[in-house]
């Protein structure tokens, strides 16, 4: 990188897969050629490099439903111009709960899908149309909507590795994992081709207006990079490059973790969705270790009920042999440090102890992990609705895409067109203007979706 001033047409501040993303957009929906990415570290080095990598098109509100479906669109794309080297699979999300009939989570699910919520869920109590379980992990032979089983029998003949207490599943259909490093990687791969440029520098300040002058650290030494536009897609710095431009942005990271290992035991099939335990439960502690993290303030609360959402899947495909576990019940902020992220060594044993709840096999890997295991976490950028940031910001010339907490490899692609849109003041859907700090200016729409428990986080 050379001392003197470069140019460039837009910096995207931010080369994880949402960066990415954008960048991709820019230059192959919307002629922007003259654009550079930049990163201290490598692309999807950082908070993209721990995706649980899972998509979704459930959400408790039609809007962010709408722009997963977008979302998902737009991966289906990818998938079949890349000749799916993105490796997507749709198995669908379980979602599980003891629980009959839980008329609360039927009008979320018809609140979500919302217009023609009707046609997309259906309902099975072992009479009437006969639910489909899905035969291979096949996007494109998988159906969309959503299947709603109740009653503990009709679970347990489709989901035979659940607990014999599930009474109902809500098996969401457009659903399944793809690689978010794959789908990098092809995407970087157009941004070169169409003339963009990737930048290892650090991002020190940004200085005038449009155009920004840019005070870069790359290995070399600093350089000011001139760009007419920028777009802050730092990810869990979102609100540090906010701040070089003299704003605020309302986000908050809380750091978040996960386990991946290999099931020698086979307690989980292959065919298995995504599945989450929406039930909160006392961890299955011996009393030994109850009394014993009961004394310890910082541990105690894991002695207290716990919320739902442990989620787990088989990872590797039908062919593979490795499970992923995860449980986001963190709620305390953290300020993001890649050399030393807030690890819990004690997770895998929560969350393995968690999830036997629901799959039992599990319970085979408490205190014996196999070698190999991985252990690791990655920080969720938040509002606190839990709504993406994407649009322009305050400062003219200047834009944001972020704050897409457990969910931005799922929704890059939508996240990057819609950003790419407002660039390029192009058409956009009829929810863009909810993604921006426009929302703020609506206190009984923000006082309704924080008043929402899940805020759809997984």
């Amino acid at each position: 990188m050379s001392s003197a001033t470069q140019g460039t047409d837009v910096a995207v501040i931010g080369a994880g897969i949402v960066g990415i993303a954008v960048a991709h957009a820019l230059a192959t929906r919307q002629g922007v050629a003259r654009l550079v990415l930049l990163d201290p570290a490598e692309p999807m080095g950082l908070t993209s490099a721990q995706s649980g990598e899972n998509y979704r098109n459930w959400w408790p509100h039609p809007v962010m439903r709408a722009f997963t479906d977008d979302a998902i669109t737009l991966l289906e794309q990818f998938a079949r111009d890349s000749g799916n080297r993105l490796r997507m699979t749709r198995r669908g999300y379980a979602l599980a709960t003891r629980r009959a009939a839980p008329e609360d989570l039927f009008a979320a699910l018809a609140r979500g899908y919302g217009e023609g919520a009707d046609a997309r869920i259906r309902f099975h109590d072992g009479a009437g149309a006969a639910y489909r379980p899905a035969a291979s992990a096949d996007w494109e032979a998988a159906p969309d909507g959503v299947d709603v089983l109740m009653g503990a029998a009709l679970v347990r003949a489709h989901f035979p590795s659940y607990a014999a207490d599930v009474e109902t599943v809500l098996h969401i259909r457009r659903a399944g994992d793809i690689s978010g490093q794959q789908m990098g990687a092809w995407m970087l791969e157009r941004i070169r081709a169409a003339g963009g440029r990737v930048l290892r520098a650090r991002v020190r300040g940004i200085g005038g207006g449009a155009p920004f002058a840019l005070d870069l650290e790359g290995p070399e030494g600093r350089a000011t990079l001139r760009a007419d536009r920028i777009v802050n897609a730092a990810g869990p710095f979102l609100g540090d490059v906010a701040a070089m431009l003299g704003e605020e942005l309302p986000v908050q990271n809380v750091f978040q973790q996960k386990i991946a290992f290999e099931d020698r035991a086979g307690a989980i099939p292959r065919a298995m969705p995504f599945s989450i335990d929406l039930d909160g439960q006392h961890i299955p502690w011996t009393e030994d270790e109850r009394a014993e993290l009961a004394a310890d303030p910082a541990a105690r609360h894991l002695t207290l009920p716990m919320p739902g959402g442990i989620h787990c899947r088989p990872e590797g495909g039908d062919g593979g042999s490795w499970v992923k576990l995860g449980w986001a019940y963190n709620r305390a902020p953290s300020y993001p440090r890649a050399e030393a992220p807030p690890m819990v060594p004690h997770f895998p044993d929560i969350v393995l102890r968690a999830a036997g709840r629901l799959n039992p096999a599990l319970d085979a890997y408490v205190g014996r992990l196999p070698r190999g295991a991985r252990h690791y976490g990655g920080h969720y950028t938040m509002t606190p609705e839990n709504w993406p940031l994407i649009g322009p910001m305050r400062t003219p010339g200047a834009f944001m895409a972020g704050a897409l907490s457990g969910y931005g490899t799922m929704a890059a692609t939508a996240t990057g067109a819609l950003c790419a849109a407002w660039i390029a003041d192009a058409p956009r859907p009829a929810h863009a203007d909810l993604f921006t700090l426009a929302r703020y200016d609506d206190p009984a729409l923000i006082a309704a979706l924080r008043a929402d428990e899940t805020k759809g986080v997984l």
